[in-house]
């Protein structure tokens, strides 16, 4: 876990200085763009873990009501998990405008394509 110890004012941006663990840090993997900062304790909106299947071996986690606007069935996704002592951090992202194709889609490209 991370703290911000130094944070500057620059035109329209802010400048952070930022002290980090040495295994989140390596979490980053070497980048250094297009990294977001956020801090568990504005997570304000409970949902919660839907199980299914044999032995409750499948599980889902619900999307709020206030959050699912915006998305479709088939938007790409991925997913990061960040384990911490006393809790585990799932990150999702959505992209809004990839689309993957549906199963359906792709079988008739290959019949096409044959």
């Amino acid at each position: 876990m991370g703290s911000i110890i130094k944070s500057k004012r620059n035109n329209d941006k802010i400048i952070l200085e930022v002290l980090s663990d040495y295994e989140e840090f390596l979490q980053l993997k070497g980048h250094f763009d297009d990294v977001h900062l956020f801090t568990e304790k504005v997570a304000d909106v409970k949902t919660n873990i839907s199980q299914r299947g044999k032995n409750e071996a499948t599980k889902y986690f619900l999307i709020p009501k206030q959050f699912r606007r915006g998305f479709k069935f088939n938007n790409s996704t991925s997913c990061q998990k960040i384990d911490l002592e006393d809790k585990v951090i799932f990150v999702y992202v959505i992209d809004k405008l990839k689309i993957n194709p549906s199963k359906r889609e792709l079988a008739l490209e290959k019949m096409e394509a044959l």
